[in-house]
């Protein structure tokens, strides 16, 4: 429900806004500005809706939030009234305009605060009535910049014969303290967008959705978490069928035999267009993806389930929240979408030649993160031996092996973001990322190549430098 004139009267006799300093102004909201004053030896902030079914003007006695940007009228007065003193503020008859003059060393400008439901806005004229800027920008009524507002001289509204004028009475509101103060307390509960319960409302449903999405994902997470930790099956059958060599006719479709690890039956589906030490090999595949895999998953899940503790903290953060003004800023940013979403940058280094992409990690950091979640087991692994330091990724492309040259480019990168650097020279280890394995309980990123091959190469400046050609911002 909006003021009355008789309502509006008694907040500005309260206020006693004459002689006040404009200290700050902030427009938390588009139909929502705060004008902070200061006088009779204390700062107030005077707040003005223009919220539909509540508009009104009081003093608030909760803090009143930026904007995440800066907003055009507010803006505009910080401009021009900012650090002004108030010489007066009147409402026009029982018409609920206010009029706030405010002066600014020899400017004085009026601020009209038209508190009408269905027509609020705040208008700043110079004292000829030229418009200066309105918070609702409306050409149709004059009211933008180089038109025209003066209320004072529009004529009184004549009552229509035989209707009964109507009474205005100011309401009797819970609670104690002034007027303001309990104004204050009742449109923080009951205004409309700005009442708790239906902030709060809209809090819960905002949070149940995103909360329920990432709760779906998580248990996906966990289902290919249980099937990865079962990977041991897999090995298990690989070793079963290589034991089956020459004992089950080729074209085979199933292999039924007796698990040696556990003494029990099994019945393992083949493929009969392949051997059976291609079968197997298949089984060992999908276990080594499987192990590979599953440091992964349980990374993700990790994150996964630590972002669903941040968001149920946080919603029940807003949930406590009694401040409407705070609560009404924190949906508005839950809502607020992005007009492009930042892409994760890749961490490390990165450089394109001919079609092959080389990615180097600089420190363990780094190199884990690569290993976890930018690298595939086809990729190609380098590092040099006996010093700490550079991972570096050849990524793989289909059908085409790593050519010499680029394997060298490779290689002096490693030794060149090496502990090796001024030796000149140092020899390298290279094998394909899933020959690699996680070192238990070792540091971050150190793993334990297997399969590897090795070969010994001298830093050459010119390759070097000319890979700076190709390095990727």
């Amino acid at each position: 429900m909006s003021l009355n004139w008789k309502e509006i009267d008694l907040v500005l006799s309260e206020l006693r806004l004459e002689g006040a300093q404009i200290q700050k102004i902030t427009q938390p909201a588009y139909d929502v500005l705060a004008l902070h004053v200061y006088n009779e030896g204390r700062a107030r902030a005077v707040l003005v809706a223009l919220t539909p079914g509540a508009c009104r003007i009081h003093e608030t006695f909760r803090a009143v939030p930026k904007s995440d940007k800066p907003l055009r009228f507010a803006e505009f007065l910080k401009s021009r009234v900012k650090d002004g003193r108030i010489e007066e503020a009147v409402q026009l008859g029982t018409d609920r305009i206010v009029r706030i003059t405010v002066r600014r060393g020899e400017e004085r400008i009026r601020l009209y605060l038209r508190l009408w439901s269905n027509a609020a806005n705040v208008v700043a004229a110079a004292e000829d009535g030229t418009v200066l800027d309105a918070m609702r920008r409306n050409p149709k009524r004059g009211e933008t910049t180089g038109g025209r507002y003066a209320p004072e001289e529009a004529e009184p509204k004549q009552a229509k014969p035989g209707a009964v004028p109507k009474e205005y009475a100011v309401r009797e509101l819970p609670g104690e303290g002034s007027f303001n103060e309990r104004l204050d307390a009742w449109y923080a509960e009951h205004a409309g967008t700005l009442s708790l319960e239906a902030l709060r409302e809209q809090v819960r449903k905002t949070f149940d959705g995103r909360i329920a999405r990432l709760s779906a994902s998580i248990e996906s997470l966990e289902r290919k978490k249980a099937e990865y930790e079962n990977a041991d099956a897999l090995k298990q059958h690989g070793d079963l069928i290589m034991a089956a060599v020459g004992a089950v006719p080729a074209g085979s479709e199933w292999l039924e035999t007796v698990n040696f690890y556990t003494d029990e039956p099994v019945r393992i589906r083949l493929d009969p267009k392949k051997t059976l030490p291609q079968n197997a090999e298949s089984c060992y595949e999908q276990y080594r993806k499987a192990k590979s895999g599953l440091s992964e998953v349980e990374s993700e899940l990790a994150e996964g389930l630590a972002a669903r503790e941040r968001l149920e903290a946080e919603r029940a953060r807003l949930l406590a929240e009694e401040n409407p003004l705070l609560l009404h800023k924190a949906i508005r940013k839950l809502r607020a979408v992005p007009v492009a979403p930042e892409k994760k940058k890749r961490p490390g280094l990165s450089f394109r030649k001919n079609g092959w992409l080389l990615i180097v990690g600089r420190g363990a950091d780094e190199n884990d993160d690569l290993l976890r979640h930018y690298v595939k087991g086809a990729d190609l692994w380098l590092h040099a031996r006996d010093f700490p330091g550079a991972y570096v990724f050849v990524k793989a492309r289909a059908g085409k092996s790593v050519p010499l040259d680029i394997l060298l480019d490779a290689a002096n990168l490693a030794l060149f973001y090496s502990k090796g650097r001024n030796a000149g020279e140092a020899d390298l280890y290279y094998t394909p990322v899933k020959f690699l394995r996680r070192a238990k309980n070792g540091p971050k990123g150190l793993v334990l190549p297997t399969q590897e091959k090795n070969f010994r190469v001298k830093a050459d400046p010119a390759r070097l430098k000319a890979l700076e050609d190709c390095r990727e911002e």
